[in-house]
């Protein structure tokens, strides 16, 4: 039998700030483990700031859905890129065995001809496939830039604090930390029981 309650336990202004002093203390103990130079950059106001925002586990799943999104993106892009490479392999194979036909067929006379023709059309598919692996990686690199500022634009969105669309290093790289602070909370959460 389903238990019913006159009001929602989240709702309750002492049971909410239990909860944020249980969060805050866990970010404060999991950013122990995180590199000195971020845990300097980490205020107590910010690590409150982010307690807060941690309360009713709306931010987990937000965090979990560009989680997920950030996973299949990196894979259909490393199935392309594999693609693309077998591609490569294939051109390689079939010139080399055009080649080697073209050579046991070639009279003798025309032979020396016939390798520097090879050769120019063998450098020319190199070429060509250093330069579509190189678009291909370029593709990736937008492709996974584009899914960070998406990802900040979210978060900042969704209030968490820390979060803006930036492209500057440190700043990446902070809310990097901060990403892991909120998936290692979410996690020992998780195994204990105790999420919203």
């Amino acid at each position: 039998m389903e238990k019913y309650c006159l009001y929602d336990e989240r709702a309750d202004p002492a049971k909410q700030q239990e909860r944020h002093y249980y969060l805050l203390s866990e970010l404060q103990a999991l950013g122990k483990d995180l590199p000195s130079s971020f845990q300097q950059r980490l205020s107590y106001t910010t690590l409150s700031d982010l307690a807060q925002a941690l309360i009713d586990g709306t931010v987990y799943e937000i965090v979990q859905g560009l989680l997920d999104i950030q996973h299949l993106t990196e894979k259909n892009l490393y199935n392309q890129r594999q693609k693309l490479h077998s591609e490569h392999r294939v051109l390689k194979q079939d010139l080399m065995r055009k080649h080697k036909l073209a050579i046991q067929n070639c009279k003798s006379h025309n032979l020396a001809v016939l390798k520097t023709n090879q050769r120019a059309e063998t450098e020319a598919l190199e070429q060509r496939i250093k330069d579509e692996q190189r678009m291909m990686d370029e593709k990736i690199i937008a492709e996974m830039d584009q899914k960070v500022l998406d990802q900040q634009n979210t978060l900042e969105k969704a209030g968490v604090p820390g979060f803006y669309i930036t492209t500057n290093p440190q700043e990446v790289t902070m809310q990097m930390n901060l990403l892991e602070l909120i998936l290692k909370l979410q996690q020992k959460e998780s195994q204990s029981g105790t999420l919203p």
